[in-house]
């Protein structure tokens, strides 16, 4: 399991398995701030096809700026998205 605290630079994997999966598309493969860490929770992408969800997996809160997001965001370059994503996604920098 990675460990990641706030401030840490991190890349959202780029896969794109079938099934229920909870890291939207449009930050797979985009560069965050980790925010927050809230805890250890059943893994959502097993509890959705009927299995334990087990091993656990860190949620994190991860801050990305808008403009990293889409290329034509035409508002402050201060803006920001902040979203809950599982470590299994994630990579540190």
């Amino acid at each position: 399991m990675t460990q990641f605290n706030p401030g840490d630079r991190v890349r959202v994997r780029e896969d794109f398995p079938p099934g229920h999966i909870r890291t939207p598309v449009y930050v797979r493969g985009k560069t965050g701030v980790v925010k927050r860490k809230f805890g250890v929770f059943p893994n959502p992408e097993l509890l959705a096809i009927g299995r334990d969800g087990m091993p656990a997996k860190a949620l994190y809160e991860v801050r990305f700026r808008q403009k990293d997001l889409w290329p034509d965001y035409s508002g402050s370059g201060a803006d920001t998205l902040d979203i809950d994503i599982y470590e299994h996604w994630l990579a540190k920098l």
